[in-house]
C-alpha cells in the first residue's frame, strides 16, 4: 500500500470515488469515479499520468474490490491531463474502451501529431500578439520536451444526448463546452440512492465545481480562426443547461460532491457577469490582453503569479474580451499590434 491512506468514498447505488493526486498542483487531486455495470466497472476520468498517481489509482481500485485489469470502459469528461492522463495505461491493463467527445478527441489527435517546437512557436506567437513582454517570451524560444504530449487516442465517441453503452445503467451525455470544446457532463438518470430530491446525479467534470470557477480561456486550437469561437459564451450557455437539469447531487472531478446545482449555476453566472462589467470599466483606456490580465482580479497580485499561470490568465482575459466583442460591448482598435481593445 506504500504507506499511503487510500482515499475512497462510497456514494451509494454502485458509484464510488477515489482520489488520484495531481503532481505540483494546488487542486491536489482528481476525483475518479468507479461506476458498477453489468459488464464490470467503468471509470469516469482516470487522473494524471504519473507513477504516484497510477499507484493511487491502483490502490483505490483495490480498496473498491477491483483492479485496472477488470475495467470495462473509461468515460472521459474532457481531454486535460489530470482527467485523461492515465486512460492509456488503464486500456493497456484491461482492454477497456476509452470514450470522449469528438471535439476533444480532435484536440488529442492534434496534440499527438504536434512536435514540441510547433507548440512553442504557437505559444510564442499567441502571447506576442496578446502583448506579452520580451522577458516572458524568451523562454519559449528554447524548445524542450513537454509532458503530456502523447495522450491516448480514444476509440469511442461520446455523442451528446445519447445514453452511453453501460449495461444496466442509464448514463446520458450532456455536451457542456467552455472549459474545453468537447467537455461533457454525464447524467446518471437513476433515483438518488439516499432519496435526495431532484433528477438523478451529475458527473460534472470541471464544468461545475462547488467552490472554484473552472478556467475558461480560448480553446488553444492550433487551427482556430480568431474571433470564431466564444468559449465563455459556450460556458455560460452550458451552465444554464445543467441548471435546468436540476440533479439531486453533483459529483465533480475536484473538491467534493454537493447539492443544489441551480444555486451554484446562478452564483457562477453572476460571477462572470460582474467580471465582464468590471473589465468594461478597465477598457475605458485601450488595453492589450496582457495589460488587461495584469489589471484583473486574481487570487493573488499579478507580480506573484508564476510564469505558467500568467499564460492561463492571459487566455482567460482573451476569452472575456472575445465575449465582450461578440456582445458588441468592446472592439479591437484598428491598426494596433499587439491588438488593443476598448469599450464601445
Amino acid at each position: 500500500m506504500g504507506g499511503r491512506m487510500t482515499r475512497t468514498a462510497d456514494h451509494g447505488g454502485g458509484v464510488r470515488s477515489l482520489r488520484v493526486p495531481i503532481p505540483d498542483n494546488p487542486l491536489g487531486h482528481t476525483l475518479v469515479y468507479v461506476v458498477d455495470t453489468d459488464r464490470g466497472p467503468v471509470l469516469v476520468d482516470t487522473g494524471w499520468d504519473d507513477p504516484d498517481s497510477w499507484d493511487a489509482l491502483s490502490e483505490g481500485l483495490a480498496a473498491c474490490g477491483t483492479s485496472a485489469a477488470e475495467i470495462h470502459g473509461v468515460v472521459i469528461t474532457h481531454h486535460h491531463p489530470d482527467h485523461h492522463g492515465l486512460s492509456g495505461r488503464v486500456r493497456e491493463a484491461s482492454g477497456a474502451w476509452v470514450a470522449m467527445h469528438a471535439a476533444d478527441t480532435a484536440v488529442v489527435r492534434r496534440t499527438r501529431q504536434a512536435r514540441p517546437e510547433h507548440w512553442f512557436a504557437y505559444m510564442s506567437a499567441k502571447l506576442a500578439a496578446a502583448g506579452a513582454p520580451e522577458e516572458h517570451l524568451a523562454p519559449l524560444r528554447t524548445p524542450r520536451s513537454l509532458p503530456g504530449l502523447s495522450p491516448a487516442l480514444p476509440d469511442r465517441e461520446i455523442v451528446p444526448g445519447e445514453l452511453l453503452d453501460l449495461p444496466g445503467r442509464r448514463l446520458r451525455a450532456i455536451w457542456t463546452p467552455g472549459h474545453t470544446p468537447g467537455h461533457v457532463c454525464l447524467h446518471l438518470e437513476e433515483e438518488h440512492p439516499a432519496g435526495l430530491p431532484g433528477h438523478g446525479r451529475l458527473f460534472s467534470g470541471d464544468h461545475l465545481l462547488p467552490e472554484i470557477t473552472p478556467h475558461i480561456g480560448l480553446y488553444g486550437d492550433l487551427e482556430d480562426t480568431p474571433g470564431v469561437t466564444d468559449p465563455l459564451g459556450d460556458y455560460l450557455d452550458s451552465l444554464e443547461r445543467v441548471g435546468r437539469l436540476a440533479p439531486a447531487e453533483v459529483l465533480p472531478a475536484h473538491q467534493q460532491p454537493f447539492t443544489d446545482a441551480p444555486a451554484r449555476v446562478r452564483e457562477l453566472l453572476t460571477h462572470h457577469e460582474q467580471r465582464l462589467t468590471g473589465l468594461l470599466a478597465l477598457l475605458g483606456t485601450p488595453l492589450t490582453p496582457w495589460q488587461l490580465a495584469a489589471r484583473m482580479e486574481w487570487n493573488r497580485p499579478w507580480d506573484d503569479i508564476p510564469y505558467g499561470s500568467r499564460n492561463i490568465a492571459v487566455s482567460e482575459a482573451e476569452a472575456h474580451l472575445r465575449r465582450l466583442v461578440k456582445l458588441g460591448r468592446a472592439q479591437a482598435v484598428p491598426g494596433t499590434y499587439p491588438v488593443a481593445y476598448t469599450a464601445v
